[in-house]
């Protein structure tokens, strides 16, 4: 026999018990709410006693969903705090590298300007002051040792000029273009530079040995032995650098010779005065009256 047509599809006892139950909790949440709306209309002060217990119970489950949300909060600023620090550091990084830069280079200045004013002064005392240059380029490592300066021909400069710094003698001028020339340092081999002692006067040759340093030999036979720290300053002798401008001072000194530095070092010399060539003033004999 067929089951009757009337029967729905699906058709669940669990489904229908479920049904069931959810209806008895609804009726029974209304039936709650009524009673409890009657008993604070009929006992307020009773009402507030039982609304102060439901505080209570629901009090740690508050304070639990509470903590949870602010540790998920305090988690994410934390991991969010995080990457900004790294970018607040990498940024703070860069900061820090650009102001040592403008340190190194505020510094640069201040030391270019010190060295020009220096030579501002000098070439306001030297009257045979051609120009002042940069020293732009230089081989203080080869076993030549030259500078190139950043003035030539167009500036009056011209070979055989002596080249100074502001603290003594650099070298002569070996080479003139238009616009640079290269100069022979005091330090090279084939610099010789008449000198004398400062404090008594010995005349001696300023011969470079090629490696920053200077040889100082005496041209008297027998003249006195030098000492470490003695000053020696150009003679004028023969010409070219004029007197008086300080050259070496001694550094060691042994049986056979005596080595010195050079007062100006070249290789911590940005800027450099060209001057005329040293002519020393030739004095003749007077003329003798022929006898009558």
């Amino acid at each position: 026999m067929a089951p009757p047509s009337a029967r729905r599809r699906g058709y669940s006892r669990k489904a229908h018990y479920g049904l069931f139950i959810g209806y008895v909790v609804a009726i029974g949440g209304v039936l709650v709410a009524l009673l409890l709306l009657a008993f604070a209309v009929v006992n307020p002060t009773g009402f507030s006693g039982v609304k102060g217990t439901a505080v209570d119970a629901t009090a740690p489950v508050t304070a639990g969903g509470r903590s949870i949300v602010r540790f998920l909060t305090d988690g994410g600023s934390s991991i969010a705090n995080y990457f900004q620090a790294g970018a607040q550091n990498a940024h703070l990084k860069r900061e820090l590298a650009a102001t040592r830069q403008d340190a190194i280079r505020a510094k640069a200045l201040e030391l270019e300007n010190r060295a020009l004013k220096r030579l501002l002064r000098l070439s306001r005392e030297v009257s045979d002051h051609v120009t002042t240059a940069r020293i732009v380029g230089s081989s203080f490592q080869s076993s030549r040792r030259l500078a190139v300066i950043w003035a030539g021909g167009a500036q009056g400069v011209t070979v055989g000029q002596p080249v100074r710094a502001a603290d003594g003698l650099i070298g002569r001028v070996l080479e003139s273009g238009h616009f640079a020339a290269r100069v022979l340092l005091i330090t090279d081999g084939a610099s010789n530079v008449p000198v004398r002692l400062l404090r008594d006067g010995t005349p001696a040759l300023a011969t470079g040995r090629g490696d920053g340093t200077i040889d100082i030999k005496p041209l008297e036979v027998g003249a006195q032995r030098f000492k470490r720290g003695d000053l020696f300053v150009t003679s004028g002798t023969g010409g070219i650098y004029p007197p008086s401008i300080p050259v070496a001072v001694v550094v060691r000194t042994t049986r056979d010779e005596t080595i010195a530095r050079p007062v100006a070092d070249p290789a911590q010399t940005d800027f450099a005065m060209v001057e005329k060539i040293y002519q020393p003033e030739v004095e003749f004999p007077p003329a003798e009256t022929p006898a009558r």
